[in-house]
């Protein structure tokens, strides 16, 4: 992705800050959702000063996508950050019960200071995160029928849609957020290999490209399993190529066909069928240690 600018706040995001904007006074509690394979990335660092005042909980989603030691020490991480912070996995049937669990435990004391008044609470959820991290099917997924629209590609979510749970429970879905300038250029390709960014704006085999020379650092084993052709002697640069030897994706002329490869990477990655892995580990720390 080096030297190739990318349209990174397209002009609805605008309008979608101002949406939140709008209506944080209604909100008691923000429910942030990240990707747990690039927990670092798949943040939005303009939330901080956002949401400051309100309650949060941020979830790891995709969890079942990531290395489960990885999912570990970043829950450690949030957690001595202060952080109320879960592994999720949207889609699974217990998503739900994880996620009125964690609302009921960051609105606890609120609700209580007015049935002290005698007033019996509705709460207002805000469902956030950037796009593409399961938002909608999470609300899908509480709600119990698909009241918000969802998609396998970002931006799906076009406006603000309020979501009745219970009597006293309501939900609201919001866009995607991205946020205007992102400088480093790591976690901007992270968030390309997990589809956060429109495909249709990047190099797609320069991406995959760069995603399995990645994954041979990561998981090396996994993706000498997955394609054959590969192995440790594969130059760099011609890992594409092996990819499309494995998969006899071969054009007239014996030429090897890298952009049907380049996509096939970028799904099977995405779908997890190459390995469970997490593309950023948490910072370090003064007198860093993991969690139990």
């Amino acid at each position: 992705m080096e030297g190739n600018p990318i349209n990174w706040y397209p002009g609805h995001m605008a309008k979608a800050k101002r949406m939140l904007e709008d209506n944080l006074k209604l909100i008691d509690v923000v429910i942030e959702l990240c990707d747990a394979r690039a927990p670092l990335a798949s943040r939005n660092p303009d939330f901080d000063a956002l949401f400051q005042g309100k309650s949060r909980v941020l979830l790891l989603n995709k969890s079942d996508l990531a290395d489960p030691a990885s999912n570990k020490r970043w829950i450690g991480y949030y957690k001595r950050q202060g952080v109320e912070a879960a592994e999720i996995v949207s889609s699974a049937q217990n998503a739900k019960a994880t996620a009125v669990r964690l609302i009921e435990k960051a609105t606890a004391e609120r609700v209580k200071r007015f049935e002290e008044k005698g007033v019996k609470k509705t709460i207002r959820v805000l469902i956030a995160g950037i796009p593409n991290v399961g938002k909608s099917t999470l609300i899908n997924r509480i709600a119990g029928e698909k009241r918000a629209m969802t998609g396998d590609r970002p931006g799906v979510t076009k406006g603000k849609q309020w979501v009745k749970i219970t009597p006293h429970l309501e939900l609201l879905d919001s866009p995607g957020l991205l946020w205007p300038r992102l400088g480093d250029v790591a976690l901007a390709e992270h968030l390309a290999f997990l589809g956060s960014i429109n495909d249709e704006i990047l190099n797609l085999e320069d991406l995959s490209e760069h995603l399995l020379s990645t994954l041979r650092t990561l998981c090396p084993d996994a993706l000498y399993e997955r394609y054959k052709k590969l192995s440790a002697d594969t130059p760099e640069g011609a890992l594409l190529e092996g990819v499309a030897k494995s998969r006899g994706f071969i054009l007239k002329g014996g030429v090897y066909d890298a952009e049907r490869a380049a996509r096939i990477v970028l799904d099977e990655f995405r779908a997890g069928k190459i390995a469970r892995v997490t593309l950023e580990q948490p910072p370090k720390e003064e007198n860093d240690g993991e969690a139990e």
